[in-house]
């Protein structure tokens, strides 16, 4: 009866210890994801940021650099521009027009893999180049990324103008 009783003493023992290993298992997974996720996020930002100083220095080939080679980028009330050349073109075109002096507020940015969302706003001004205003700019964005060679690029861009025109 002894017998019996320590071997399962020892038994139970050992099945509790497997459990143990396996929540250690699952806690450590988990804080390992959770890091790795906030890198990714920390790298998209980076990116964000980047994107933000090729906007206001109307730097073309910069914007155009952080898109994916079949990236798009959607302006409101434009043609899209599609791939790289097309990218860098509208780029051109629309710093040719104006000169952005904005700020980026990240609101959501949520990773799956190597793809990513980015959900932001931006307020600041814009001067028109063919009168000399400067008027307010506010915009709702939304960024889709895709990571090429473990580097997070734009693969879809797409903003509005958060306040209906004449509403500024």
């Amino acid at each position: 009866m002894k017998r019996i009783a320590i071997v399962a003493l020892m038994v139970t023992t050992l099945a509790s210890c497997g459990q143990q290993d396996k929540a250690e298992t699952n806690q450590n997974t988990t804080q390992k994801t959770e890091f790795m996720e906030k890198e990714e996020k920390q790298k998209l930002k980076a990116l964000l940021s980047e994107y933000q100083k090729s906007l206001n220095t109307s730097d073309a080939k910069l914007a155009q650099s952080l898109y994916t080679k079949d990236g798009i980028f959607m302006p409101t009330e434009a043609p899209s521009g599609i791939g790289s050349e097309a990218i860098l073109k509208s780029y051109e075109f629309v710093f040719s027009q104006i000169q952005l002096s904005i700020e980026f507020f990240i609101e959501e940015i949520q990773v799956e893999g190597d793809m990513a969302f980015a959900v932001t706003s931006s307020k600041g001004t814009t001067l028109i180049h063919a009168t000399g205003d400067t008027i307010p700019e506010a915009n709702r964005e939304l960024f889709v990324f895709e990571k090429v060679n473990s580097e997070w690029k734009i693969a879809r861009y797409m903003f509005n103008k958060s306040e209906p025109k004449g509403s500024y």
